[in-house]
């Protein structure tokens, strides 16, 4: 009878230690940039008839499948985002926030952290988006009190109740926003550090001992803040579109990465993958276990009817626009990010050259555009003004100004300054040609500077063209502000790309050797 009892005793304490347990399914999404309709495997647009043949990702369409079957299959889940909801494609630019809102409404989101392109058009589209949506928009480091657009609108952190279980939400943005976009002078941004361990003792104080921060920070910053905080139990990711997996070749890293008990993850980008992470808390808010992988959303998952026929509905208005044919191209236009924004790269050659081109009657001699503007690649064929769009979806116009040779070799610098993180501040060029080395530190990374065939001469000037954001300081570029004899109003870039495109007829992609790489 007392081993009896002392198996009854066992059985209880496993029972009530297993209702202790909480199992907690994360759905997560980040750096949708207005994907609303399918993708191609370059992540630009995909046609009906591929899209029918199963050859496209992603949509709108497929999220609300997945999201719905994932719930089904979990005991609790939320559905969170990352950032970056805004910009990328006709659909952003014709409808700003609100087709993102809409969409985010159906599918329940619980919360979203702002990303740096929701500052694109300023706080009154961002405060526009989030007076819409039926969630709550976070972002802990940044001071918005000064910004009477957003003070009282976006809240550092917030705390949700699932299957009777409080769990605190944290936003976090990138810290350079003010550098990357157009929030104004009013909203001041801060080391996510420090911010997120505040809302960690402010929602510890309120009891609250499950703690899940959503940031648009990038993958090293979202180690840093798990290894220099205490008390984040999942880190949900954005900015750098990091791939994390368990399965698939090439992946950034595994799916989640782990950093001391803290479970990061991140899905890549443009809703090509539905994150689904989880996780598994004891009593004390501790994690037990953190399992799971990223779902791609090929031909595999449903399209929802309903959301198909609502996305072309709201499509009807841009399709002219969209589906104009402006030029040919005689290959693949390589425009990826992992590609732009650490080396020479086709379509970093095809917009700066077509840059030059547009201005050299007016004797400017160098062109540099910020990697980072460069959004999608382009298939060999018919080249669609939408297509275009894609790439070069930020409405930037050409900017001419005049600078030395030394503020050219300073601006070099400051776009090859941060290869390592991906940066989109990596300069694209044509009329010269550098060297980079890697390995120096930032700041001396830049030699071997020829501007039409001859070596720079920093007491010169040189007329240069680029776009508005990177003319006035965006990426780093702050050395452009005073430049001389400055002019923004020039046509908008993707115009500017089509009528090259047109003109050179079929356009055979390249690179020539302008950027050498150590």
């Amino acid at each position: 009878m007392k081993t009896l009892g002392i198996v009854v005793s066992s059985l209880a304490l496993c029972a009530t230690s297993a209702m202790a347990d909480f199992s907690l399914t994360i759905l997560h999404t980040n750096d949708f940039h207005a994907r609303f309709e399918p993708i191609s495997s370059f992540d630009s647009g995909c046609s009906a008839e591929d899209n029918a043949a199963g050859e496209c990702f992603g949509g709108t369409a497929r999220l609300v499948t997945a999201v719905a079957a994932a719930r089904a299959r979990a005991e609790n889940s939320i559905l969170v985002d990352g950032g970056d909801q805004f910009q990328g494609t006709l659909f952003y630019t014709y409808y700003k926030g609100a087709m993102a809102a809409e969409f985010m409404n159906k599918l329940g989101y619980d919360a979203m952290t702002v990303g740096n392109h929701e500052f694109d058009d300023g706080p009154e589209v961002l405060r526009g988006f989030v007076d819409t949506v039926e969630f709550p928009v976070l972002m802990s480091n940044a001071d918005i009190s000064g910004e009477a657009l957003l003070s009282g609108a976006i809240h550092k952190s917030t705390i949700i109740e699932v299957g009777g279980e409080r769990i605190g939400l944290i936003g976090l943005t990138p810290q350079d926003t003010d550098v990357l976009a157009s929030p104004g002078p009013n909203v001041i941004f801060t080391d996510p550090v420090g911010a997120v361990q505040a809302e960690v003792d402010a929602l510890t104080a309120e009891g609250v001992n499950k703690i899940v921060v959503l940031s648009h920070s990038g993958l090293n910053v979202d180690e840093r803040v798990a290894a220099e905080t205490t008390g984040v139990d999942v880190i949900v990711g954005g900015h750098d579109n990091s791939l994390l997996s368990n399965t698939i070749e090439g992946a950034k890293g595994p799916y989640p990465v782990m950093v001391g008990s803290t479970a990061i993850v991140q899905a890549y980008a443009y809703g090509k993958f539905l994150g689904e992470l989880n996780v598994v808390f004891d009593d004390a808010g501790n994690i037990v276990t953190a399992t799971g992988e990223p779902l791609l959303m090929d031909a595999s998952v449903t399209e929802d009817e309903a959301s198909v026929a609502r996305i072309a509905e709201l499509a009807a208005p841009l399709e002219e626009i969209r589906n104009r044919v402006v030029a040919q191209s005689a290959g693949f236009i390589e425009g990826d990010r992992a590609v732009c924004r650490a080396m020479e790269c086709p379509m970093g050659n095809l917009v700066a050259d077509a840059m030059l081109a547009r201005v050299a009657g007016q004797g400017v001699q160098i062109a540099i555009e910020n990697g980072g503007g460069l959004r999608a690649s382009i298939d060999e064929g018919e080249v669609t003004m939408g297509e275009v769009l894609t790439v070069l979806p930020f409405q930037n116009t050409l900017s001419t100004f005049e600078i030395t040779g030394a503020v050219v070799i300073e601006a070099l610098e400051n776009g090859v300054s941060q290869i390592e993180e991906g940066a989109g501040r990596f300069p694209q060029v044509a009329g010269m040609t550098f060297t980079v080395d890697a390995a120096q530190p930032a700041g001396s990374r830049i030699s071997d500077v020829m501007v039409a065939g001859a070596p720079i001469d920093p007491a010169a000037t040189y007329s240069v063209v680029s776009n508005n954001y990177v003319r006035n300081g965006g990426d780093g570029y702050a050395m452009f502000r005073d430049a001389a004899n400055a002019y923004d109003f020039g046509p908008d870039l993707a115009d500017v790309v089509a009528e090259y495109l047109a003109a050179v007829g079929p356009y055979q992609p390249y690179t020539d050797g302008r950027i050498t790489m150590k």
